[in-house]
């Protein structure tokens, strides 16, 4: 290793261990969080200038990755234990299949509401910037794009929205329980409630064999949240090392050349949480001590650039500072990580179909094209889990369904992790807010949060 660039590691675990120092004995993690996304901006901003002190940034990035990545994989294994565990243990508290169906309804009902919104957003954006499919320049990464999506996109086409749906449904638990799947966490979900229910069934008929799974299932709650509130001690240096990866990488003449994109897309996720502050103020929730509360989730999910990974901390995050129900929290979180995500599957298809009609002389703004557009972009958001998620995959649907083509979405490779980092904080916060709107709708339904000791 090069002199400079083991001077520079050697920075980096100063600094991480400067912030251990400091975020030691702190009751929150938040002032942590922020300390390591302000050092690791910093120490990624140093790694783009020592290129230009003959040093090779190369030799650093792989032992910082690898402090971020392992941080991220760790809370991967936190989700399906914890998505399992959690809703069991709601519904054995619910016990009224009534009361699930209600927040099961609440939940899919904001995040596919707000995910119309959202789409409605990057149309106006897309049009009011003037973006346009034809001034954009193919270079080779481009091209080679193209070709991964011309395979993909076989993959999509042919989908109906029965098969998609039909892949929610779990045939073996243990493949969905290691997230083989990219519908692994709804099937989870989907067989936790089974499970709760037939364990009050059990309850039911057979007293105390039904309070023997209740306690075990208390137990192994206490159990897995003792866990995640382990891991959760990680995250501030987790967030340093995965932002100071993300702004060594990132290319900045890249992000000039898409300037106006990258403005009109921050635009139309600036505007999208305006509008999931409205609707907590107009009920009832103040939306300043919301985002308060919840600014570390968004900030994670931001350098993370994964709403999977977000779960266990989104879930936390609710129960403990928003005081949401385990049932509503656990629903939520689940479901919002792969449904109705307002940044992936709202804005970026609707920016990008309205990119590539504008140049084909199609009016935007024509009612019916409009509401096509939003009706396409809905059931996708809906769906896009069953064909491998994210934003790329969005597109892939929401495209070739308006007779569009999908060149354009390889054409913006450049500034995709840009972008994608504020989507996903976008797509975590509409399944916070979803969470916290049915808490208030449904209030007294469903019990509320209890302490677990951890």
């Amino acid at each position: 290793m090069h002199i400079g660039a083991f001077v520079l590691l050697l920075g980096f675990v100063v600094l991480m261990f400067g912030l251990y120092r400091w975020q030691r004995g702190r009751d929150t993690l938040a002032p942590g969080v922020f300390a390591g996304l302000l050092l690791g901006v910093a120490f990624g901003a140093l790694l783009q200038l020592s290129r230009n002190w003959a040093v090779a940034p190369g030799e650093v990035l792989p032992w910082i990755e690898m402090l971020g990545d392992s941080y991220v994989n760790l809370l991967y294994m936190l989700v399906m234990p914890l998505v399992l565990t959690s809703i069991l243990v709601a519904v054995v508290k619910v016990s009224h299949t009534q009361a699930l169906g209600k927040i099961s309804v609440s939940v899919l009902g904001v995040l596919l509401g707000t995910t119309a919104i959202a789409a409605l957003i990057g149309v106006a954006m897309a049009d009011l910037f003037g973006l346009s499919a034809a001034g954009l320049v193919e270079g080779t990464r481009e091209a080679a794009r193209v070709e991964v999506l011309n395979e993909r996109i076989g993959r999509v086409s042919d989908l109906s929205i029965p098969e998609i749906i039909t892949s929610f449904i779990p045939r073996n638990i243990f493949l969905d329980l290691t997230g083989a799947r990219s519908t692994s966490v709804i099937s989870v979900v989907i067989f936790a409630v089974l499970l709760g229910l037939a364990a009050l069934a059990v309850r039911r008929e057979f007293p105390q064999e039904g309070a023997a799974i209740e306690r075990f299932v208390h137990v192994a709650q206490v159990w897995i949240m003792k866990l995640v509130r382990l891991v959760m001690a990680f995250t501030p240096y987790g967030v340093m090392a995965l932002v100071a990866g993300l702004i060594a990488k990132s290319s900045w003449a890249d992000i000039a050349n898409l300037f106006g994109f990258v403005v009109a897309s921050f635009c139309a996720i600036g505007l999208m949480f305006l509008v999931h502050g409205l609707l907590l103020l107009v009920n009832g929730v103040n939306p300043l001590h919301y985002f308060t509360k919840v600014w570390p989730v968004l900030v994670f999910a931001f350098s993370s650039r994964s709403s999977a990974a977000t779960i266990p901390l989104n879930v936390e995050t609710q129960v403990d500072e928003l005081r949401n129900s385990p049932a509503i929290a656990n629903f939520s979180a689940s479901f919002g990580a792969t449904i109705g995500q307002n940044g992936c599957a709202g804005i970026y298809p609707a920016m990008l179909a309205t990119m590539v009609a504008v140049p084909m002389g199609i009016n935007v703004w024509d009612p019916m094209w409009l509401g096509t557009l939003l009706a396409v972009v809905v059931i996708s958001s809906f769906g896009i889990a069953g064909v491998g998620g994210g934003a790329t995959f969005a597109a892939l649907v929401v495209l070739p369904a308006m007779g569009l083509p999908v060149t354009i979405a390889a054409l913006l490779i450049s500034v995709e992790p840009l972008i994608d980092m504020a989507r996903t904080a976008l797509n975590v916060n509409g399944a916070m807010t979803a969470g916290t709107l049915t808490q208030r709708w449904l209030g007294d339904e469903v019990p509320g949060p209890e302490v677990v000791e951890g």
